[in-house]
């Protein structure tokens, strides 16, 4: 086995909220205690932090391609990883060397299995996600880079993430998401997220869909005396066109804060996309402000995500059939911007659904906005890993009076999908979870 197996075989005897949610097992005082153990490897590099509902992932991703075409050494920390661990922790361009990430294993393991559980504060034993990040912590200090950009896993105010000190931090569109862990309220959600504001550092906040949430993080920033941004205020004349044939988009917004307009070609695609790039492109102005606009655009342009509205032209194993796309959109906020992107590129094409969410998802909603657009949709479960509840779908599905079909048998019901797909000459869209993106992946052995 190579250092990153027996790292996540090793992370296997540790609690994992991605597998299995659980209330009460969020606090900083254990990473804290970690990371001074480890001589402070957060602190390795100045950092930007990024926290919100949907889209910082994105946005994470943008910021680390920028500052690597201004020629820095970049960390990148995000999740989830769709097919390889290494995703979480990586580079723009890909990933660390090898003997980086073994380096840092050998650092990691012995010393976290000779804690005494005593020492540890208030006893409670470390959590999977907790590790992950101290690992790329030890990955980017290995590594020497020169700037990292950390994804919030969870909320913000109490995530392992939190221990970080950023030069700024962003915070994207806020809805209601994870509601049992965060709060049954946007308003209550925007709290947690803007627990990642830190005294006297610079915010840049995303256009928001609720101004209550406006409110809390205005609040917020000013209770911390951080400079706050709002990037709608900031930014005018912001317009996008899809190109279909080679799976980009044309983008132009202008602000103030920049001596031209700003116009590239993007990779990822959406109108959530074209808010992300203004937000990342403020947000570099802002901690770097001699940066060239050509710096910028060539960032924006190289920056791209797996599983965001991401195009397959050639399916291997399927030759011939039309393009699959894996969205990996949970919410329904995002799986309505999901939607629109799919008709405003492929509009009047026929399309095939291949869905499955987590057992916490809006389903009864959701479902509603599959509503005759589908030549077919397929029901399923997100692979073996996320707690899903197949019942509770098909009887959303069968509410919302949408033809389907269902079967908890993923990886047939992937197959059948693939096949109806390239028999009858349609699109396939896969959305509803990351992690059946990720079954897709290995299904194509992409």
């Amino acid at each position: 086995m190579n250092a990153i197996e027996v790292l996540q075989d090793w992370l296997d005897d540790y609690l994992n909220f991605e597998r299995t949610p659980q209330k009460n097992i969020f606090w900083l005082d254990t990473i804290d205690y970690l990371c001074k153990r480890f001589d402070y490897p957060q602190d390795c590099a100045p950092c930007i932090h990024v926290a919100g509902s949907k889209g910082k992932g994105s946005v994470s991703r943008m910021l680390s391609c920028i500052l690597d075409e201004a020629g820095y050494k970049v960390g990148l920390y995000t999740s989830p990883h769709i097919t390889d661990f290494r995703e979480r922790i990586c580079t723009p361009d890909g990933f660390f060397p090898e003997e980086i990430y073994e380096a840092a294993v050998k650092e990691l393991m012995p010393n976290i299995d000779s804690i005494i559980p005593s020492s540890l504060p208030a006893e409670r034993p470390v959590t999977w996600f907790e590790l992950v990040t101290l690992y790329a912590f030890l990955v980017f200090r290995k590594a020497h880079t020169q700037w990292n950009v950390f994804e919030v896993g969870l909320g913000g105010r109490l995530d392992s993430t939190n221990i970080v000190r950023p030069k700024l931090c962003c915070i994207t569109p806020i809805e209601l998401e994870h509601t049992e862990f965060l709060g049954d309220t946007v308003e209550k959600i925007a709290a947690e997220k803007a627990g990642i504001i830190k005294n006297c550092t610079p915010v840049i906040i995303s256009k928001q869909n609720y101004e209550s949430v406006k409110i809390v993080l205005r609040e917020k920033a000013i209770t911390r005396y951080a400079p706050y941004y709002f990037v709608d205020e900031l930014t005018k004349n912001l317009s996008y066109k899809f190109d279909e044939k080679n799976h980009t988009m044309h983008i132009h917004f202008e602000s103030e804060i920049f001596n031209r307009p700003i116009e590239t070609d993007m990779r990822l695609l959406g109108s959530l996309q074209l808010e992300n790039a203004c937000q990342a492109a403020i947000a570099i102005r802002k901690v770097l402000p001699n940066l060239s606009e050509d710096i910028i655009e060539r960032g924006l342009a190289k920056a791209f995500l797996p599983g965001r509205f991401e195009v397959i032209d050639k399916v291997p194993g399927y030759e011939g059939m039309n393009d699959l796309i894996l969205d990996g959109a949970h919410t329904l906020n995002s799986i309505k911007l999901t939607l629109d992107t799919l008709n405003k590129m492929y509009d009047e094409k026929k399309v095939n659904l291949l869905f499955a969410c987590a057992a916490d998802k809006d389903i009864k909603d959701i479902s509603k906005l599959f509503k005759n657009r589908f030549e077919h949709v397929y029901v399923t479960k997100p692979g073996s890993v996320k707690k899903s509840d197949i019942n509770a779908e098909i009887k959303a599905f069968e509410d919302a009076d949408v033809k389907f079909t269902a079967d908890p048998d993923y990886k047939l019901q992937i197959q059948k999908a693939l096949e109806d797909s390239q028999k009858n000459n349609c699109i396939l869209l896969v959305t509803g979870s990351f992690y059946l993106v990720s079954e897709v992946c290995k299904f194509i052995k992409r």
